[in-house]
């Protein structure tokens, strides 16, 4: 795990919600505070956490370089997210499916072009464990 969070600074958090009180929202500012590049993407806003919004991975990419995908989407829309970034000419080094969030096929796809892909696990909890031994 060191590794991966070693390797990525650019963050794109699809279904990143403006509501505060969604766990999204909470894990992209805690990211953010952690010294991470947050880049939301969702449908609607201009601006969450005082970074621009993208509606789309595709239109996110153009600007930034992305190291890891952050999803807080329903499993079954992750095959077709997944589809939408292996097909970028950039590719992340992660793909990152929040808690209770799986897709078998998905995680076939992103393998298949060498991207990391962990599911069912939240990046926040995750990186809490490793830098600060919290459980």
């Amino acid at each position: 795990m060191q590794k991966i969070f070693d390797a990525i600074k650019n963050i794109a958090i699809i279904g990143l919600s403006p509501n505060p009180t969604k766990d999204s929202y909470q894990v992209a500012l805690y990211l953010q505070n952690q010294g991470l590049n947050i880049i939301p993407i969702y449908p609607k806003e201009d601006f969450i956490l005082h970074k621009k919004v993208y509606r789309t991975y595709t239109q996110a990419i153009q600007e930034t370089p992305i190291d890891c995908v952050v999803i807080f989407r329903k499993s079954e829309a992750c095959l077709n997210i997944t589809k939408e970034i292996v097909q970028c000419s950039l590719l992340p080094k992660v793909i990152w499916l929040q808690l209770e969030i799986i897709n078998q096929d998905a995680k076939k796809l992103a393998e298949s072009k060498n991207i990391i892909f962990i599911q069912n696990q939240c990046i926040k909890i995750q990186h809490q464990k490793l830098y600060y031994n919290v459980d």
